[in-house]
């Protein structure tokens, strides 16, 4: 359903995608997990035809979305970050306006703009102004208004992002049901937890690059064993380095003057060692946060930061 290619973005000397490829299929959740900042917005944008690539090809249901860029977009849907809503219609004329925008007429629009809303939770709100609700029903009928054609690629965009946690709840099962009903979901978070609780697979992305791809189980071993040692205080960098290169199955993932980063197999039982070698060093410890292996320590382990940063 969806084929990128080495796709490259380049706002003059700044490149905001460098080289991305994947493919996702028919009912499958396929996730770009990254901070902001990462490409994630840009990629959307070029997969739906709101940028032109620099470099490289994709393809959506078999059509470049360059050269042929109107079949391409037949099957797209989009949910944007920013609110894509008219204020002052209601919720069904919201629904009505993008559903006729994509050629839906008749009953079958009314008959579909009614799903849409019991499905979303509007239904009982949808002759009122959009200027009346609430930030999660917003939310959910900004979703609302990227299905309500029933798109076969839908591209979320951070979908959730300011929402309450009943309204997230709602979005992210509305989500897994465009993928049961044969949809191929595109969806951009930097949460964690999303990532985790929805994705078949997920590609990380991090200054406009893929830096791991893989089913989530797949990435969730290529954390492997060991845990995230978070250490803060005050660090001669070098003399800290050589000190922790003396310990087994330790790697130093981030040091600078004020914190350092370590990931270590069976950390909590070497914590002793641990700080007498950086005490060694010159080093004073003040705070310590020691994390399992998860996708974020995965993260931290691919990029050197947390992925909130």
């Amino acid at each position: 359903m969806l084929r990128v290619d080495q796709l490259r973005k380049s706002f003059g000397e700044l490149t905001a995608v460098d080289g991305i490829g994947l493919e996702a299929n028919p009912g499958e959740i396929y996730g770009l997990l990254g901070p902001n900042g990462a490409g994630k917005t840009t990629t959307l944008s070029c997969i739906c035809g709101l940028l032109t690539p620099t470099s490289g090809h994709i393809w959506v249901n078999g059509h470049d979305v360059v050269r042929d860029g109107v079949e391409a977009r037949r099957v797209l849907g989009v949910v944007p970050q920013d609110l894509a809503l008219f204020e002052d219609l209601s919720a069904r004329e919201n629904l009505e306006y993008w559903g006729g925008a994509w050629g839906m007429r008749g009953q079958a629009l009314t008959q579909r703009t009614t799903e849409v809303l019991e499905a979303t939770g509007l239904l009982d709100r949808s002759k009122e102004p959009v200027k009346n609700f609430s930030g999660g029903m917003k939310r959910r009928l900004n979703f609302g208004c990227g299905v309500v054609h029933q798109p076969k690629l839908l591209l979320l965009d951070e979908p959730t992002v300011g929402v309450d946690p009943q309204s997230r709840v709602r979005l992210l099962e509305l989500v897994r049901e465009q993928a049961r009903n044969g949809a191929c979901v595109l969806y951009t978070t930097h949460y964690m937890e999303e990532a985790e609780a929805l994705c078949h697979r997920l590609a990380i992305v991090d200054h406009g690059r893929i830096v791991a791809q893989a089913p989530l189980a797949e990435l969730r071993a290529m954390a492997g064993e060991r845990d995230v040692l978070r250490l803060t205080g005050t660090f001669s960098p070098p003399a800290v380095r050589e000190a922790l290169s003396r310990e087994d199955r330790l790697e130093v993932i981030q040091i600078d003057e004020t914190s350092a980063t370590l990931s270590v197999a069976d950390a909590s039982r070497r914590l002793p060692a641990i700080f007498s070698a950086i005490h060694a060093a010159g080093g004073e410890i003040r705070d310590t946060v020691l994390r399992q292996p998860t996708l974020e320590s995965l993260f931290l382990k691919l990029t050197g930061k947390e992925l909130r940063e």
